[in-house]
């Protein structure tokens, strides 16, 4: 019998859609300005490629935070000892995974974000393998899948011994007050032994001062091609910035900015704020890659959720990003996953990128 692991933090990834940038200590209000828990759901996408292999056993704590998502999808499911919760913290995480690190595991995934990664670095460390479910609202560390569903496929040939490399990465994260006020401050507490494979995401990489030029060129190139009356959602991100500069308008560096005929509209607007203020209107989106990841969206910026992308349609979504940054992706596609199949699927293909004034390439989403 395979012994796989499940811990899942429920709250993880709520504070995206609602602007809070982390759900870290937050989840009340995340809540209360009407976010839904998005992991369990994501969790049990994952869970599909391994939910009818009857050698298969989950062994998880109660609830959202694993089991009831499990036998939910038909596994076999053994239920730890802990008190399950509606909300629950740091230290259920870390309770569940000390639990399940002396029951002989093959693998313990867990579905969350930076923050989750640091809980299990702490109770588990390097001593069995481990593997990200990307759940959380802000994703540094490469200990992640780059998709629920790639966690999942990843896991079964792990467990399958198709995959036999485990490799040291690093569990980074953010401190998420400094983050919410514009600013990003990286930390390196630890590492976990993941599978090796190409399936993991990368670090991400800031961006290079020497661009800074190249920046403003491609912002340049986007405000000459505004059109007017239509209202434009330009995306976090140092490339994104010098729109807003070069309008001459307030922004916000980590989140999402409305522009209508090249004045402010919202600074930092939720998704539920995005869904009200573009209701029959024609839409822009403007964004820029992930550094040394490639994620277009789902990453950092689940403000624009699939609704508002369908909305848009794939046409009216431009991409900016020096050569730089393009040469740091090594020649992987863009990534998405934006939560839902279908529009991953109209995001797929090819998109046109901005690279400098009136100079563009065409670059592969997968």
């Amino acid at each position: 019998m395979i012994r796989i692991g499940l811990i899942i933090n429920p709250i993880a990834g709520m504070g995206g859609r609602v602007g809070l940038k982390g759900t870290d200590g937050l989840a009340d209000q995340a809540r209360a300005l009407g976010a839904l828990p998005l992991a369990p759901d994501k969790a049990a996408r994952a869970l599909a490629p391994l939910a009818g292999d009857t050698d298969i056993r989950i062994l998880a704590p109660p609830g959202d935070m694993g089991a009831g998502v499990a036998l939910d999808c038909g596994m076999k499911v053994d239920t730890l000892d802990m008190i399950s919760k509606e909300i629950t913290a740091g230290r259920d995480t870390i309770d569940a995974a000390k639990q399940l690190k002396s029951l002989n595991l093959d693998l313990l995934l867990f579905a969350g974000g930076d923050g989750t990664a640091r809980d299990l670095c702490s109770a588990v460390g390097e001593d069995l393998p481990v593997l990200g479910i990307p759940a959380g609202v802000k994703i540094h560390s490469p200990v992640f899948a780059r998709t629920p569903e790639t966690a999942g496929r990843l896991a079964m040939d792990f467990v399958r011994g198709k995959v036999k490399g485990l490799c040291h990465r690093e569990v980074l994260d953010i401190d998420e007050d400094i983050y919410r006020e514009g600013r990003v401050q990286t930390r390196l507490y630890g590492y976990l032994k993941v599978p090796e494979a190409d399936r993991v995401q990368s670090r991400k990489a800031g961006s290079p001062v020497g661009e800074a030029a190249a920046q403003n060129l491609i912002a340049l190139d986007y405000i000459d091609a505004m059109e007017k009356d239509k209202i434009y959602l330009i995306g976090s991100g140092t490339t994104t910035r010098p729109v807003m500069e070069n309008l001459g308008l307030a922004h916000s560096l980590l989140g999402v900015d409305l522009v209508k005929n090249r004045e402010l509209l919202l600074k930092d607007a939720t998704e539920k704020q995005i869904l009200g203020i573009t209701h029959g209107e024609d839409i822009g989106i403007f964004i820029t890659p992930i550094g040394g990841q490639g994620y277009l969206f789902g990453r950092g910026n689940h403000q624009i959720s699939p609704e508002i992308l369908q909305r848009a349609g794939k046409e009216n979504i431009r991409v900016g990003a020096t050569l730089e940054k393009i040469g740091s992706l090594r020649g992987q596609p863009f990534l998405v996953d934006t939560g839902d199949p279908s529009t991953d699927r109209m995001l797929s293909g090819y998109t046109r990128v901005i690279t400098g004034y009136r100079q563009e390439m065409i670059y592969p989403i997968l």
